[in-house]
């Protein structure tokens, strides 16, 4: 390039000018930054909100009129109270076996779809693939969904709330996206080398699109995490329940009176609202410590194989 402007005699100067963002470029920057900027607080501030008032004085909550940015006369009664819950444990546990071997299953039997989609030369894939998709924009309903958990006997079990949600057909096409960019070349060297499929897709594939892997643990382990219709419908038993039933229940069905007895705060009504924002931020934490830690594969695991696929 430095080669190019001495055979043309162009100034160092005027190399740098064409470096120079015009005034066109830095308008669009700035007004750019100014709207990421307004829809970050926009995102934001309703979790920060909640934060707040789950620390704050619960008769000071209620008489505070008007944006709120810090805790008002910090306490942790409403914690206090959360955790008095005689379900808060229990459908913690519940919850945690519930995305621990649901997003397990469902990321190993994404990829095994993921793979058959994505290889050439498969008997009747055209077809499967093409009934796999349909599922995407058509089902069965609820009723045929319910009859069919029934029917298995599965009602008033946690596999209820695995089985049914183990696949997600946007998720497979994803994953096939991820292997599709990867070139036939990896696969042929594996077969010449005696691999067969499980070893391709298992100990070569995966680790290349690990950041897609990522990706598809963090939509299902946020999807079963705030799952609670299914458990809603199926579940009978309350100490079978996952966190985010419960948390319904305490939410609209205001179950708070247990919890905010025994607790001196004045005030047992306006104890109740931050109690509900105490539970908010117990069910919500876990989510918001997990994405930082795949944030780094997030958009790149999306972006794999989106030109070619």
């Amino acid at each position: 390039m430095k080669l190019m402007f001495v055979l043309f005699g162009t100034e160092r100067n005027d190399y740098k000018m064409l470096d120079k963002p015009t005034w066109q470029q830095r308008i669009f920057g700035i007004v750019n930054g100014s709207i990421m900027i307004i829809l970050m607080i926009v995102m934001f501030y309703p979790v920060w909100y909640v934060f707040c008032a789950s620390f704050s004085n619960a008769n000071e909550f209620i008489a505070y009129d008007g944006v709120l940015l810090l805790p008002i006369k910090p306490t942790i009664a409403a914690y206090e109270g959360a955790f008095r819950h005689p379900l808060i444990f229990d459908s913690y546990l519940n919850t945690l076996f519930i995305v621990i071997v649901g997003t397990a299953l469902s990321t190993i039997l994404t990829a095994i779809a993921a793979y058959f989609m994505s290889r050439k030369n498969v008997f009747f894939k055209r077809p499967i693939s093409l009934m796999i998709i349909f599922t995407m924009y058509f089902n069965g309903g609820l009723v045929p969904l319910y009859l069919i958990v029934k029917n298995l006997g599965l009602l008033d079990s946690i596999a209820s709330l695995i089985l049914p949600s183990l696949l997600s057909v946007y998720n497979i096409v994803v994953m096939r996206a991820g292997f599709d960019s990867l070139p036939d070349s990896i696969e042929e060297s594996a077969k010449i080398d005696g691999a067969g499929h499980i070893i391709i897709l298992f100990r070569i594939l995966l680790p290349i699109v690990l950041p897609t892997v990522a990706v598809i643990i963090l939509y299902y382990g946020v999807s079963y995490w705030n799952a609670w219709f299914n458990a809603s419908i199926f579940m009978k038993s309350r100490n079978k329940f996952p966190l985010q039933l419960v948390l319904r229940q305490i939410l609209l069905e205001n179950e708070t009176n247990e919890m905010s007895s025994g607790i001196d705060t004045g005030d047992q009504m306006a104890l109740s609202e931050t109690i509900k924002h105490a539970v908010t931020m117990i069910a919500t934490i876990p989510v918001l410590c997990l994405y930082p830690l795949l944030q780094k594969y997030f958009i790149k695991g999306i972006m794999i194989g989106a030109v070619k696929g």
